[in-house]
This record gives C-alpha cells, structure tokens and sequence, in this order.
C-alpha cells in the first residue's frame, strides 16, 4: 500500500526506504537513545524492524513513519498497535493504538518529537477516527514523559512492560482521547 505522507512546519512523515536503513540501525545502535530499552539493537535486528513496520503500514494503513528534518533522516514518530497486552488494555472501546518515536541524539532538544507526535495525534483524530490513543514508557523515561504531557496527554495506568527474555520493565501508560483534544487550546 502507498504510505500517507505528513507534513508538519519542519517534518515530514514518510515511508521507510532503504537509504533509511543505515541511519536507524545507527540510531537504534546508540547507547544513549536506547538507554531506557533493554538493549541496543543490532543492524540485523533493526532491519527487521523496519520490515515489521512496513508489514504494519499493509495490514493498518499507519505505522511508524520515517521522520525527515532539514538535515535528513532524523529517527521515526507514528502510530502502532501494540504487539503486547497489558491490563490497562481490557474494556476499551477500540483496540489499542499508540503514539511513540524514537530521534537521533543530534535531533533531541528541538521540540520535533512534539511536532511529530502532534500530527500523528491529528492523523490518528480526524482521518482515522480514533476515540483515543495512549503513549507508553519507562517510569525513568522523563524526556519522553515530557513529550507526553506537553501533548496534553494524562498518566492512564502504571505497569510492568513485558519483555522477552527479561524481568519486565515499570512503565507508564499515558492516554489522550477526542475529547481532551478538541478542549486544548
């Protein structure tokens, strides 16, 4: 399927393209940038990511979109389905879609996560209809906490982040619905 294009004042949201690959597999190599996953990942683990994406984009028509600054490839905002259950999950009207990204060091401190997210919220509010979506990390993670709540986006529910192969992770889950948007001025 064709990968809608976004665009922002600074970004633009797109499909992944295999000059692509190479910078996020450096991204995701990063220490720093990893520091509140389990691991850094390997290029053959994030090449396989980006196959998982696209599989993504075919099956919902959203994803993580590969994010474009002035200077290029910077790192990726989007939607997903999570590929994990949490409790916090159980009773809602639709299923689960979350709001996430992940930007190279370089790019941090600039406020293009909070564009990003802005427009995916958009996205995820007037073309695809959603009722809600919710944003997840590490208690730890205040940087994306942050980006979060400057979304205007309300802590849902703490838990434990399953991880394969590890002891799971304390996170948090925040949560944004139409309704908390459209009252934002």
């Amino acid at each position: 399927m064709a990968v809608p294009v976004l665009r922002t004042e600074r970004l633009v949201l797109r499909g992944w393209g295999e000059k692509d690959r190479a910078p996020f597999a450096a991204l995701n190599a990063d220490p720093e940038v990893m520091e509140h996953f389990p691991a850094p990942l390997t290029r053959a683990e994030s090449d396989a990511w980006v196959d998982r994406i696209e599989r993504h984009f075919d099956r919902h028509g959203f994803g993580w979109w590969a994010l474009e600054a002035e200077e290029g490839f910077i790192g990726f905002t989007g939607l997903a389905v999570p590929r994990f259950h949490a409790g916090w999950m159980d009773g809602r009207e639709q299923p689960v879609v979350e709001v996430g990204w992940r930007l190279r060091r370089s790019a941090w401190g600039r406020g293009y996560a909070t564009e990003a997210a802005r427009e995916c919220l958009r996205h995820a509010f007037e073309d695809l209809g959603r009722e809600e979506v919710v944003s997840f990390t590490v208690v730890g993670n205040t940087r994306s906490r942050a980006v979060m709540e400057r979304l205007g986006m309300r802590p849902l529910a703490l838990y434990d982040h399953p991880v394969e192969g590890r002891a799971a992770l304390p996170s948090v889950c925040y949560l944004l619905t139409r309704r908390d948007r459209g009252t934002q001025a």
